[in-house]
Parts: C-alpha cells; sequence; structure tokens
C-alpha cells in the first residue's frame, strides 16, 4: 500500500469497529492471490470503503465522476485507487482500462445493481458487471453488507447508530462456455447470477 492508501484504509478501519461494531463474516475468503471482481450489493456511500477496509491489500473502486472535478480531491481519491466513471456516459478508454486492471490480476470493488438501493432490498442488475466478466475472464468474489442502509440511507444528512456486518461469499470463475446466451444477453444472464449469489449471502 501507498501511505495515502494505508493512512486511509487504517482511519476508515477504525472509524467502522468503533461506530459500527464492523465485523466480516467468511474473512478467510478473502486471502487470495489474483484478480477478481469483488460484487457488493449497494444501499449507502458508505459501501467503497466498508468493502475495500476488509481487504489487506489495495483494491480499487469507482466514484462519480464529478467527485473528481477540485484537485486535492481527485489526487487524493487516485492515491486511494479510486477510479472516476461517468454512469451516463460510460467512454470505452475507461471500460477498457478496468478490464486491463482484471487482466492484470487486481481487484476491483463492483456493485451490480448500478445505484443505491431506497430501501436496502436487493435490486436487478445491470448487464455492465457481466461485460467486465466476459472481457476480462476475472472471478467473482460475491459479498454482502448488512447495516448500511440503516447507519447511512439514501437521502439521509446524518450518520445513524447500527451494527454493520460484511458477508463474504464463496468465489465463483463464471464457465462463459455453458452459457447459451452472446452478447448483451451473456453479460445481463452473468450479472443477474452474481446478484442472485449476493442476494442468498445471510449473516
Amino acid at each position: 500500500m501507498n501511505f495515502s492508501y494505508w493512512f486511509g484504509h487504517h482511519i476508515f478501519r477504525e472509524l467502522a469497529h468503533g461506530l459500527f461494531d464492523y465485523r466480516v463474516v467468511g474473512a478467510e475468503k478473502l486471502q487470495f492471490t489474483g484478480p477478481a471482481i469483488i460484487a457488493c450489493n449497494h444501499v449507502s456511500f458508505l459501501d467503497p470503503p466498508l468493502v475495500g477496509i476488509a481487504f489487506d491489500e489495495m483494491v480499487y473502486s469507482f466514484a462519480r465522476k464529478t467527485l473528481f472535478n477540485h484537485p486535492l480531491a481527485a489526487k487524493i481519491l487516485r492515491s486511494w485507487q479510486v477510479l472516476a466513471v461517468d454512469r451516463d456516459k460510460p467512454d470505452t478508454a475507461s471500460l477498457k482500462n478496468i478490464i486491463q486492471l482484471l487482466r492484470e490480476g487486481n481487484k476491483v470493488i463492483m456493485f451490480p445493481e448500478g445505484t443505491r438501493s431506497y430501501d436496502g432490498v436487493p435490486q436487478s442488475a445491470e448487464a455492465g458487471v457481466g461485460l467486465f466478466i466476459a472481457k476480462s475472464k476475472a472471478p467473482v468474489l460475491p459479498v454482502r453488507l448488512f447495516g448500511t442502509h440503516e447507519a447511512y440511507p439514501r437521502g439521509a444528512k446524518t450518520l445513524r447508530p447500527a451494527k454493520i456486518s460484511l458477508v463474504v461469499g464463496d468465489l465463483w470463475q463464471p464457465d462463459l462456455k455453458s452459457y447459451a446466451e452472446s452478447g448483451k444477453e451473456l453479460y445481463q444472464a452473468l450479472a443477474d447470477e452474481v446478484m442472485h449469489r449476493i442476494s442468498e449471502l445471510r449473516v
């Protein structure tokens, strides 16, 4: 880890344990080498750091492009391995960069739903995560957060008392040849399977 990432990782981990009694269920499943798409449910702005601090290595994540408008914020976010994305108009270069990161052996956090749930209930997956699976051939590690909706739901202005758990599933290597679909239909089928595996996880 670079110093900025280590410092942020340490601070967020201490805050998570202190404020939310944060725990990881199935932490032993995080101990593997090589690339992975870390696929998680999405209900809160707290989700990306609370997934990232579970790992003892640097992992990549996403943030909306507008957060990079301020030079200092952009510098800090990039040092934390955060990638700028434009959800409305994703550009080809950004997509290729993410695929290349996975092919080079990195771990990337993704939220298949694409946007935060309003009620904490898992939503349908968008096809994007399926595209990254098909193009990178990377395995998928499904994880599910419990408690972030109670701690900081969509639209909230302040943090609320809650206990947060991250449940880790089994690493899944999709057999792409077993799918009858192709193109966008394949991407959606893969995304649906990922979301199913996330939804099956329990505390």
